[in-house]
């Protein structure tokens, strides 16, 4: 497990798309060989996805041959509704970028039999040979995807009941009235994004600091979801300085070191065109 501490949201958000976007390119994708990578919604990862257009549009990067699948949907709410993840990834991403329509795999919330509709999924993404890098960010309460707390740390594609905390912070997206967020949507299993070959997760702001040290310095508990990717062989914390308050000096100092050696020695990420 790496540990990788920028100073703020947007230099976190650019040392996540310079990765995502140097696993492509080492990757060399082609009409026989797709990279798959597994995408999340809400506030966080907005950074990330417009450095990443930012690439696309510098030619720096093309996604003609990646397949993408997001981590959940909302139940009930039209593909339509502005607030949907569809119309989120769309306006914020896909529409931007040379992605084939066909290989944005989005769960569609208004199936007629959502059990089907989820174990379709999980047959696409193995169809697809499985996931290469999934992106993920997390809720303050530590849960990834719609895996709340206490949900199986080995369960798959499923249709979830939302937590309470969930909705409420949710209900800034629907104008703050409660009665218009969704309570329920399909979503990946904690075990879905254990089953991809690299796992990076995105965790910025001090709202979220608790989850973190929940995450790193304590260990795998289901009411902490999150905490399960200390069992991954490769996984990525992305975090910002605020996201470090609950840490332990020492647990900083330790991962602050560890970058210097990965960034000299390991997984230089500035092979792009500028030449960092």
């Amino acid at each position: 497990m790496r540990l990788v501490i920028l100073d703020n949201y947007d230099l976190a958000s650019e040392w996540a798309a310079k990765y995502i976007c140097n696993r492509i390119i080492q990757f060399k994708p082609g009409r026989d060989r797709f990279f798959t990578l597994g995408l999340p919604t809400g506030s966080t990862p907005l950074g990330c996805y417009k450095k990443l257009i930012e690439y696309h549009k510098n030619g720096d990067l093309s996604f003609k041959y990646v397949k993408t699948f997001n981590m959940d949907e909302y139940v009930g709410l039209p593909r339509n509704h502005p607030e949907s993840y569809h119309s989120y990834m769309w306006n914020n991403f896909f529409k931007h970028i040379d992605i084939d329509p066909n290989n944005a795999h989005i769960l569609d919330g208004n199936a007629t039999d959502l059990q089907a509709e989820c174990d379709a999924f999980e047959k696409k993404i193995k169809e697809a040979g499985g996931i290469d890098l999934f992106v993920g960010g997390i809720g303050p309460d530590g849960h990834i995807a719609f895996n709340e707390p206490g949900s199986s740390l080995v369960s798959r594609t499923r249709l979830k009941t939302l937590a309470m905390d969930t909705i409420l912070a949710n209900a800034k997206y629907f104008d703050g009235d409660l009665s218009k967020v969704p309570t329920m949507a399909l979503t990946v299993g904690v075990g879905t994004v254990m089953d991809a070959r690299e796992v990076m997760i995105l965790i910025t702001g001090a709202h979220k600091a608790f989850a973190l040290y929940k995450a790193i310095e304590e260990g795998v508990n289901h009411m902490w979801t999150v905490s399960a990717f200390q069992q991954h062989p490769r996984t990525i914390f992305v975090c910002d300085e605020d996201a470090t308050l609950e840490l332990r000096v020492k647990t900083v100092k330790y991962f602050k070191g560890l970058m210097h050696v990965h960034n000299k020695l390991v997984d230089p990420l500035y092979s792009m065109k500028e030449g960092n």
